[in-house]
């Protein structure tokens, strides 16, 4: 390859005699050296900052690192390279991490530890040369370094580094661009000083220069590259354009508009799976934006917004924050209640499955159970079919029926509503309710009921029966924090022995997918392919898939394996990860899961982008699928393999049927006979008040649930005994989402008390459990069951 030397106007003698040098180099064919910058004798010390945009780049994230990252695996084009421990130094974060942009700075090591690969192009082999980008990742695993879980499976850095890295797919995870970090151990070793002609790196048709001996920084954004020997370089990381927030907040109404529809018809995951017109939808909203931005008016605005989100049918999809005006809206729609809530059996009855103490449902005589057949003379099918629930959009059809059967109860205050109905054993009845301002009807068909936002992200405890109850409430909260809890729970039931494991994903909002894949890793001996996402390319014009990395598990060390019986208990508030996790535990059998319900069907990863008055809109642009290629979670969710029944017997039984239902089969599984829900009978009781004793008797294998509503916030003391004090009781409470609270066996307060929980702190308007029991379920007799403020 003919090569071009670049001579300086002005030469020394000495000059002149490295020219003739440089000129003998190049006729016996070695590469001529490098055309230095600022020649301070190689890096010491990097410094940099790292901008970011991206909402999602802090989500989750306890231990934030930059580091020396190995390009080894670059050169080999190996997307399964771990690079080694003792490559990867460590920088020293210098401000706040989670505001933007944060720096960093980095000492270089004498003599670094990387993995050295030839790159000079020739036959001849040479020791060749330690190549380094800067990079950014978040430590989850293990010890201070990095290992195969935190690099996601191995390569090199696509993001958040010193080096530009090309996301088309006719280039693929191809340098473009950016900074590199070059160690030669001597000054015979040869590096590419720019792409060559097929514009790509370590490849044969390189230009190739010999580099001086310790740190070069390599600048690939200059024809040909530039060679900083400087003491002090600065290295910025670069968010890579795919990863950029899209702002479109200072266009005008419609032209935002515009720049939104455009992206949707793009980049949306979903739009042929869910059978979506964008000229349709531009065509109906469009006039709406128009409109606001004719009148400068930010509420029409945002009211057209929402109103757009709401028609595409996926529950990622949405604007945030509301405007308050968008929430005076709801509470205004929502603020009147009649006093019940409504449920859906199996068999497609409507009915009610709770009544609110005092409200008008039962000052009107109108009873748990009861067979609801119209509101304001509407059929109740068609009623409830036809509200639109401020939870919108929905991305299956079950959790649409869901919701609109909790707002179908909701009217604005004032309003009366005619309520037909046909109470247990009664005729059919119709009266007409007034609304109030009670919210408790409300709050307990909420999805999310009783989550304080104090739970941390895995909580787990051992039941009676010896299984142990999990439960993760997010993949979003702190990554490292998650990590530990749950290989702390796994390690302490591999050292009990614990034969079976109850996991509930039921509140799990989602967060990352990544996370939750890795989490069903303990429970493998192998890794497995998950599957794969679709994200579209502006190259193409199509969603591409990149077949060399799909989602994959890998399994913890051996000894935080776990080998016993699970179930995962999911339901229509698991979301997005929760739901590939529960996917991911169906690979090969491996767990049951339970439920009444499928989840979300929330099956893809989301952007967001900014729009005008500082609103935010997410919008799903990955389409994941299975190992066959087939969507398996969007629109449809994880399916229940145990199901559990919906009708009178799990709503006004126990406290949690789905979890009694998961403990009994596991325990059923496992061929332990133990104190299983699904083995006892369980009797509504009715409500309990204040003060007042009520009395009853108890059967062997029995269990008697009584509801309590606190008026306002209060500390009460709970009672359980029998006239002779000879019963052997077991007092348990629940809140409203089923979770234990409080449980006693035995207690001496004296003849007649057998069991008491004292000074139980409970909330005003929530709604609690207080079961009645017997030690082992095993004892009969009568009881009475008291409910006191304490002293």
């Amino acid at each position: 390859m003919k090569r071009t030397f670049r001579i300086p106007r002005m030469v020394t003698a000495l000059s002149v005699a490295m020219l003739g040098l440089l000129m003998a180099s190049a006729q016996d064919g070695a590469p001529p050296p490098a055309e230095v910058v600022n020649d301070e004798g190689g890096a010491v010390a990097i410094t940099g900052e790292v901008t970011y945009t991206n909402t999602f780049f802090t989500s989750g994230v306890a231990q934030p690192i930059i580091i020396l990252e190995d390009q080894a695996g670059f050169v080999d084009r190996n997307t399964g390279f771990l690079m080694p421990p003792s490559s990867q130094v460590l920088a020293q974060i210098t401000s706040d991490f989670y505001t933007s942009p944060f720096s960093y700075s980095l000492s270089l090591p004498i003599q670094p530890q990387g993995t050295y690969r030839d790159v000079d192009q020739d036959s001849d082999e040479e020791q060749g040369v330690q190549i380094y980008a800067v990079a950014y990742w978040s430590n989850t695993w293990g010890d201070p370094y990095l290992e195969e879980r935190d690099l996601y499976g191995g390569g090199w850095s696509s993001a958040y580094a010193s080096t530009r890295v090309s996301g088309n797919a006719e280039n693929y995870l191809e340098y473009i661009g950016g900074k590199l970090l070059v160690y030669a151990a001597d000054d015979a070793q040869g590096f590419p000083s720019g792409f060559g002609e097929d514009g790509m790196l370590f490849t044969e048709d390189d230009p190739i220069v010999t580099l001086p001996q310790g740190y070069t920084v390599v600048d690939m954004d200059t024809d040909p590259f530039t060679f900083d020997r400087s003491a002090n370089p600065v290295v910025d990381l670069i968010e890579p354009e795919e990863s950029e927030l899209d702002d479109f907040s200072g266009m005008s109404y419609t032209e935002a508009f515009d720049a939104m529809i455009e992206k949707f018809r793009e980049e949306y995951a979903f739009t042929e799976l869910k059978g979506l017109d964008w000229d349709a939808l531009a065509a109906e909203f469009r006039p709406r934006f128009e409109e606001a931005e004719a009148n400068s008016d930010p509420v029409a605005y945002s009211f057209a917004l929402r109103d757009f989100t709401w028609a595409i049918p996926d529950g990622h999809v949405g604007a945030f924050p509301d405007p308050q005006e968008l929430n005076d809206d709801f509470q205004n729609a929502i603020s009147g209640g009649i006093g019940l809530a409504l449920g859906e059996t199996d068999d497609g009855r409507i009915i009610v499955r709770y009544i609110t103490p005092g409200g008008s449902a039962e000052a009107a005589g109108i009873e748990l159970g009861a067979a609801v057949s119209a509101f304001n003379g509407t059929p109740i099918d068609e009623f409830v079919s036809a509200v639109q629930p401020y939870s919108l959009p929905f991305s299956s059809e079950h959790n649409l029926r869901l919701q609109q059967l909790r707002y179908a109860v909701r009217f604005p205050l004032g309003e009366e509503v005619e309520v037909t109905y046909t109470n247990p054993g009664g005729e059919e009845t119709t009266v007409t309710l007034p609304t109030t301002d009670e919210t408790q009807s409300f709050s307990v068909t909420s999805f999310n009921r009783g989550l304080t936002g104090f739970e941390l992200p895995v909580e787990y405890r051992v039941l009676a029966s010896g299984l142990v109850y999990a439960r993760v409430t997010s993949f979003a909260d702190n990554d490292l924090l998650t990590i530990q809890l749950w290989e702390r729970m796994i390690d302490t039931m591999n050292q009990a022995g614990i034969p079976g494991l109850i996991i509930d994903m039921r509140q799990n909002g989602g967060g990352s997918g990544f996370l939750a894949d890795q989490l069903a890793a303990y429970f493998f001996d192998e890794s497995f392919n998950l599957g794969n996402t679709a994200i579209y390319d502006e190259t193409t014009g199509n969603f591409e898939v990149d077949e060399d990395r799909p989602s994959i598990f890998y399994p913890p060390p051996e000894n935080l394996r776990y080998y016993g019986e699970v179930a995962v208990l999911v339901g229509p508030a698991c979301a997005s990860a929760c739901e590939f996790f529960s996917d991911a535990m169906t690979t090969e059998d491996r767990a049951h899961i339970v439920g009444q319900y499928p989840t979300a069907g929330l099956g893809g990863s989301v952007q967001d982008f900014l729009m005008p008055e500082g609103i935010f809109v997410r919008m799903t642009i990955g389409r994941a699928f299975d190992e066959n290629g087939d969507i398996h979670i969007e629109g449809r969710g994880v399916v229940p393999t145990v199901q559990v029944p919906i009708n009178e017997e799990t709503f006004f039984g126990s406290a949690d049927p789905v979890l009694d239902y998961a403990e009994a089969f596991l325990l059923d599984t496992l061929g332990i006979s133990g104190d299983a829900g699904s083995d006892l009978v369980f009797t509504d009781g009715g409500e309990i008040v204040l003060g007042e004793p009520v009395s009853g008797e108890i059967s062997a294998g029995e269990r008697v649930g009584y509801v309590f509503v606190p008026e306002s916030d209060v500390v009460v003391n709970i009672s359980l005994g029998d006239e002779e004090g000879a019963l052997d009781s077991y007092l348990r409470v629940y809140d409203s989402a089923g979770e234990l609270i409080a449980e006693n066996d035995d207690i001496e307060l004296g003849v007649t008390i057998n069991s008491a929980v004292e000074g139980l702190e409970l909330t005003g308007g929530e709604t609690y459990y207080v079961e009645v029991g017997t030690y082992d379920d095993a004892a009969s007799g009568e009881y009475t069951l008291e409910v006191v403020a304490a002293e």
